[in-house]
């Protein structure tokens, strides 16, 4: 089985100046941050690098920045996906997929299809996709959820490689990992949840608060992909608390004022998102004392 999406993944945030342009330099330390911690692949352009109010030129110099920009050579999964099918399967044209080793396609939103109308946008991006798909289920965003049914239907197409799950409904995961193909891969699209789900059959997360911890969230992760249930059980009460904080005031604008804490980046994101409120910042640097983190972010 290939492994090169199992652990943890990181859904990299996109680092912006004052001026709201992008921040190359400071995507730069991020890269290089994530790498050092050792997380096992990057996912560019998802929820939490902010992809709707990221230009299409942009994505495209944030793709090539990463590209040559890899030190550890890691492998890229990229954002592609819409709630218009016909746009997104000739937006795919021109895209450089070199280097490029899946995409992460979110469900349609906003349209709310049903069973048949999600099949086949999946099936008709899957066919024209040069890389492998992986799909992408939150009901949060989207208004809809993929059952395990409809995910494990399109399990069978050869170009779609897995699901990053993120329903928060175990029993839904369950199921999948019952009637999946043995190669299907289930990963987790919350960050708590992904060592219940490695517990019941999943490889690994695509995180958020990764960004700012790699190393140790990769290490619990790890660890349970191990079955080392006790060690991360153990160090997953230290992400708990300061879990509800990255998302309280929206995402990714919890996750960049702990890398602003951190010294890495600025917490400015686009509107209609606002950077993080003094009283949420005050309140995750209370968390990271009180819960072991501080340490991890000024050393």
């Amino acid at each position: 089985m290939d492994t090169k999406f199992h652990g943890v993944g990181v859904a990299i945030v996109t680092p912006f100046n004052a001026d709201h342009s992008i921040d190359f330099d400071g995507f730069g330390r991020v890269i290089r941050h994530i790498s050092d911690g050792g997380v096992r692949y990057v996912v560019l352009q998802g929820t939490t690098g902010e992809s709707p109010t990221v230009t299409k030129k942009e994505k495209a110099q944030l793709l090539q920045y990463l590209k040559e920009n890899n030190p550890k050579k890691l492998p890229i999964v990229y954002g592609v996906g819409g709630n218009v099918t016909a746009d997104v399967v000739a937006g795919m044209k021109d895209i450089d997929f070199e280097g490029v080793d899946a995409i992460l396609s979110v469900c349609p939103y906003y349209n709310k299809p049903g069973k048949r109308g999600v099949i086949e946008h999946f099936t008709r991006i899957a066919d024209a996709c040069p890389v492998p798909v992986i799909l992408y289920n939150i009901p949060f965003r989207t208004g809809i959820n993929m059952s395990a049914e409809t995910i494990v239907e399109l399990a069978q197409h050869p170009n779609i490689i897995g699901v990053k799950e993120a329903s928060c409904v175990i029993e839904q995961c369950m199921e999948i990992v019952r009637d999946k193909p043995d190669d299907f891969l289930l990963i987790s699209g919350d960050d708590v949840q992904g060592v219940p789900i490695i517990s019941i059959g999943g490889v690994g997360v695509m995180s958020v608060i990764a960004n700012a911890f790699p190393a140790r969230f990769s290490a619990m992760i790890d660890a349970a992909l191990q079955g080392d249930f006790a060690f991360a059980q153990k160090e997953l009460g230290h992400f708990l608390r300061i879990d509800p904080l990255l998302y309280e005031e929206g995402n990714p604008v919890g996750v960049k004022s702990l890398m602003e804490i951190m010294g890495l980046i600025s917490s400015e994101v686009r509107l209609p998102l606002m950077k993080a409120s003094d009283d949420l910042s005050e309140r995750q640097r209370a968390v990271l004392q009180r819960d072991g983190l501080l340490e991890l972010v000024t050393q």
